[in-house]
């Protein structure tokens, strides 16, 4: 499973703090397009559900690359884990229910071509259960002074992981792969 999400120098993650330009969603869109399924928690899926649908069915104003993401989320796959919701009726969306770990791990399984995970909340749970194999984050330019920040509710351990990759992208943000140390 690879985690990936918009981050600044700071560890902000919030949604609104990144630079959303044609350079970025196609950052995203190369790695949908590398994944069999996407995975969010709840509170990530409805914020996506109430924006991806309507661009993708061009009921909004977007540019080629944000319609382009939009309409391969579409099709993707998608699988929420939330314990308060029950009906997920975005297209291609399913629960996972019970135990996570059991629930995401079947989920792995069941997906050869990998599972991008995109909520940072989640990701704590799931790096936590030790689930996460490789993180591909977007850090922006950027210091926010403010939250939600990446693991904010903490980790049993530090992780310690290894770098594949670091690419700066023309709009300064840098794209970093880096893989878990086993």
């Amino acid at each position: 499973m690879t985690f990936s999400i918009n981050v600044t120098l700071d560890g902000c993650v919030d949604h609104q703090e990144g630079i959303a330009d044609d350079e970025t969603h196609a950052f995203f869109t190369r790695l949908m397009d590398a994944s069999g399924a996407m995975l969010w928690g709840r509170v990530t899926y409805e914020m996506m559900e109430s924006y991806w649908p309507a661009v993708a069915r061009g009921e909004v104003e977007a540019p080629p690359a944000m319609r382009e993401w939009a309409v391969k989320l579409e099709a993707k796959p998608k699988y929420v884990v939330s314990s308060t919701r029950r009906d997920f009726p975005w297209n291609h969306s399913h629960p996972i229910a019970g135990d996570l770990r059991a629930g995401v791990q079947k989920l792995k399984d069941a997906t050869p071509a990998g599972v991008l995970l995109g909520s940072g909340k989640l990701a704590t749970e799931l790096d936590r259960l030790e689930l996460i194999d490789e993180y591909k984050f977007l850090v922006h330019p950027r210091i926010t002074g403010h939250g939600p920040t990446l693991y904010q509710d903490g980790l049993p351990s530090t992780r310690r992981l290894e770098l594949v990759s670091a690419t700066p992208l023309r709009n300064g943000t840098v794209a970093v792969h880096y893989r878990r140390a086993r």
